[in-house]
């Protein structure tokens, strides 16, 4: 079989669960989910080639230690999609809650609209592993919260800023955050610091904001201008060193 369609009405999430584990194991390689309104934990440690489609509000933790599935919601998703992400994608058509791609290991997130409080807490990457965020609308407080690693891009589509909430990066160490519109300077949090883009940054973002404007279908031209972005970085590896007792 080669498409699965799964009514997930009233369903509780472990059947629901078991059900699309079993479909991957069986070598399904596309899943349809309707009617899903609230579910947890949707392809939750899957792996392997399968897209699945999910038409609704998935609950908490959609993707949680997902490696290589690609996720599309048709809807709003709830707090922490893509937590502890190892590889894959997760494109939501809508907004997604609080702590967004938490602890990511790899794999993209894509968000058409706005997201919640500490997005991207703990995003990490190793060697060529580099997990990435992508934001269309703005993002709530605290946004990059003890980054080790990746990317997070907010890009303002909604005309206002991409963040005015404090925190911005407090405690960041590794990776960036590039928002177009810049970032007054009251919202950054501890040890980030306001740098331009590169040549090599700006490829990497311009490659990102296409990406995005193929998924939900908009035009990338006028998200294309390089002196609208601004690029978050650690200002030290240690942010916090002043905070302990040395002997």
């Amino acid at each position: 079989m080669d498409e699965l369609v799964i009514d997930a009405a009233g369903m509780h999430y472990t059947p629901l669960n078991k059900q699309i584990r079993a479909a991957v194991a069986a070598g399904v390689k596309r899943i349809r989910l309707d009617n899903v309104l609230g579910q947890r934990f949707i392809a939750n440690g899957v792996r392997g080639d399968v897209a699945i489609e999910i038409h609704g509000v998935p609950g908490g933790d959609l993707g949680m230690f997902m490696s290589g599935p690609r996720l599309e919601v048709y809807g709003n998703a709830e707090h922490a999609p893509g937590n502890t992400m190892d590889e894959g994608e997760i494109v939501v058509h809508g907004s997604a809650g609080d702590a967004v791609g938490h602890s990511m290991r790899g794999g993209r997130i894509f968000v058409q609209g706005p997201i919640g409080y500490r997005g991207g807490i703990h995003m990490k990457q190793y060697e060529e592993k580099r997990p990435v965020l992508v934001i269309g609308e703005y993002a709530r407080a605290f946004l990059g919260e003890y980054m080790a690693g990746g990317t997070v891009l907010v890009l303002a589509l909604h005309g206002g800023p991409a963040i005015a909430e404090r925190g911005l990066g407090s405690g960041i160490h590794g990776g960036e955050i590039v928002l177009r519109g810049g970032i007054d300077p009251q919202y950054l949090g501890v040890g980030a610091k306001e740098i331009p883009l590169s040549d090599d940054d700006w490829a990497r973002v311009l490659s990102l904001i296409r990406e995005f404007a193929r998924h939900f279908g908009i035009d990338p031209a006028p998200l294309e201008k390089r002196e609208e972005y601004t690029r978050i970085v650690p200002a030290s590896a240690r942010p916090f060193a002043n905070k302990y007792a040395w002997e």
